[in-house]
């Protein structure tokens, strides 16, 4: 053990410890003050002014009422018994000693440093400022949180009797609680904002206020959190640029075919059908990134289905709409376009689901032009769906329909809140602290761009997914009714290539896995490393990450995963030799117009408008 380091000293001949928290110039700190209060009321206006005008209508109570009815399941067990709730109290009193302990013996120079009561976890990069740890009323501070927070943590995942989706709730709530009450997140109990506070006089809140009304203000009265700097990125000038033509288009899409670039090119046309919940455009970020650029390489005559942003015009669009005006549709331009009748089809995330909902409806109609189905990161049984299902109960879904009866839609800005929300102390805090305290503007960031991007969702359709999949659980049960019929995954007989990634809290890699056994043909599970974006788009030149094959995907998950074969790099090119394996015969290469007229340039006008 080494000797505990003298908070008051400086290291390097620098100002001390204490005169680092030091206010220099007292008048324009105060003056400073005065202009951030000054932001601070143009922020407060950017927020109440839309809602006394009835343009923002606030539901912050439904989800707070949900939170308190699941820490209440908690707490009855824990406070039905006087000896449990008494154990309870002591660890966390323990914990407080040990802390206290440390504080004590850090304090003294002749004493030998102690071990920290709880480490923060690996990849927690909120206390790598040094003063954390040599700080002595910082350190006390982190120490505190950590084992609060673990404590916290301990009590939900030791409580019994609870069922999984209440244990789920209660560990996204106390993560949410954690997250935001984290010491890092305050001017006074953060040492580097403290330091940064002190040495620029404040200037970096006034910076901070202005950013904050500017995001209420450009959120319309509801926070829009800028994760990136926006403004370098333009759709079709620098991001979604692959060069096409919008050759279709519908109420609710339009149908891009793109340029192709080799002579000849694989004979089955390539149509994908992406999630609604984001834009397209995550598989076109650029030239580097672009799944979809790769697979017009690879001899692909690529089509991609761009949703429309939809608003009250859309609101009774339903699940069946999606499949007619948006997949069928494009099916039929893709026919129109290349007078091919048989078709290979990629469906990601919730277009994944559609897309299987589809194939077993156009089954029983006799529609069998996709002769191939890759689902990336797809859910078509929902038993053990990821992280979203936190949102999924009958009363959140109630709640949501109230919302959205209002305008027809579900504001994109929500369903941004929630993704962010997933890893709040990743996409939410960070921002927060260099934003509005810091006073930093963040990055140019393309991914962040995309992210930021978001899309409303009608009413009918949403409100048809979260209860047809995330409640009921119906595609996979064989009980989802779509135009009068019952539809089944079993009556999936062409083959299925069922990509799924390790690290996603999305769509669990257990859960792609378990719904692979309900299709009725031959299916290829294959394994991504990362997560659900940056495991899928995963271009080969990148050299990064793994993937894993290992069969039929039956039996325990676990299982297959011992037994798989690892590979490195990225599952591209494997996915290519699977689609080849499918029907390799290649024809002259097909151009946007030559066979219809084109309605404009890729990548067209939906994915252009913006909440």
């Amino acid at each position: 053990m080494s000797k505990a380091p003298d908070s008051d000293k400086a290291e390097n001949g620098g100002p001390s410890a204490i005169e680092q928290y030091l206010v220099k110039d007292p008048e324009r700190f105060a003056l400073n003050m005065a202009r951030m209060i000054e932001q601070a009321g143009k922020a407060a206006s950017a927020w109440t002014e839309p809602r006394e005008k009835g343009e923002v209508r606030d539901h912050v109570a439904e989800p707070v009422v949900d939170m308190v009815k699941t820490f209440s399941k908690l707490s009855e067990y824990w406070l039905g018994d006087p000896q449990r709730a008494l154990e309870a109290q002591t660890r966390l009193f323990a914990g407080y000693m040990t802390v206290w302990a440390n504080a004590i013996q850090k304090v003294n120079p002749n004493a030998e440093a102690p071990q920290d009561a709880v480490q923060p976890e690996r990849g927690d990069k909120r206390f790598q400022d040094p003063e954390w740890g040599r700080n002595a009323f910082f350190d006390f501070l982190k120490q505190a949180y950590l084992v609060t927070s673990r404590w916290a943590n301990e009590l939900v995942e030791h409580a019994e009797g609870l069922d999984e989706h209440t244990r789920h709730k209660a560990s996204f709530y106390v993560k949410q609680v954690s997250n935001a009450i984290a010491p890092s997140n305050f001017i006074l109990t953060n040492p580097e904002l403290f330091r940064e506070t002190v040495a620029s006089n404040g200037e970096n809140l006034v910076r901070g206020m202005k950013m904050l009304a500017e995001d209420i203000a450009a959120g319309r009265g509801d926070l829009k959190l800028r994760q990136a700097d926006y403004t370098p990125f333009e759709i079709g000038k620098n991001i979604a640029t692959t060069p096409g033509k919008v050759i279709g288009r519908s109420d609710v899409a339009e149908i891009i075919q793109y340029d192709p670039v080799t002579e000849t090119v694989l004979k089955r046309p390539l149509l994908i059908c992406p999630p609604w919940i984001n834009k397209f455009y995550i598989l076109d970020l650029n030239p580097q990134k672009s799944f979809i650029r790769w697979a017009i390489e690879q001899g692909h005559t690529v089509f991609v289905i761009s949703w429309i942003n939809p608003d009250e015009r859309h609101g009774a669009k339903g699940w069946e709409a999606y499949i007619r005006e948006g997949l069928q549709f494009g099916l039929d331009m893709v026919e129109k376009a290349t007078g091919e009748k048989e078709v290979n089809a990629i469906g990601y995330c919730v277009g994944g689901t559609l897309l299987a909902a589809a194939l077993a409806l156009l089954a029983q109609e006799g529609d069998h032009r996709i002769k191939s189905a890759t689902f990336f990161t797809t859910q078509v049984d929902f038993t053990y769906a990821g992280d979203l299902k936190v949102f999924v109960d009958e009363d959140q879904v109630a709640a949501v329909e109230r919302s959205m009866s209002e305008k027809g839609y579900l504001e994109g800005t929500k369903m941004a809140t929630a993704f962010n929300m997933l890893r709040s102390g990743d996409l939410i805090w960070p921002y927060v602290v260099n934003n509005y305290m810091r006073g930093k503007e963040p990055l140019p960031f393309d991914l962040l761009y995309w992210n930021s991007d978001s899309t409303r969702m009608a009413a009918a359709n949403h409100s048809f997914y979260l209860r047809n999949c995330y409640l009921e659980n119906n595609l996979s049960r064989g009980t989802m009714e779509l135009a009068g019929r019952t539809v089944s995954l079993a009556d999936i007989t062409i083959p299925v290539y069922n990509l799924a990634t390790k690290e996603d809290h999305i769509a669990p890699a257990l859960s792609v896995f378990l719904g692979s056994r309900f299709f009725g043909g031959d299916v290829e599970y294959v394994m991504a490393g990362s997560g659900h974006i940056a495991g899928v788009v995963n271009p080969p030149a990148a050299k990064k990450y793994q993937y894993w094959t290992g069969g039929k995907p039956v039996g325990d998950f676990n299982a297959w995963l011992a037994a798989a074969h690892e590979h490195q790099g990225s599952w591209w090119t494997h996915w290519q030799h699977w689609i080849e394996n499918q029907d390799n015969i290649r024809v002259p290469a097909r151009k946007p117009g030559k066979r219809m007229k084109t309605l404009g340039d890729a990548p067209g006008t939906y994915v252009k408008v913006r909440v």
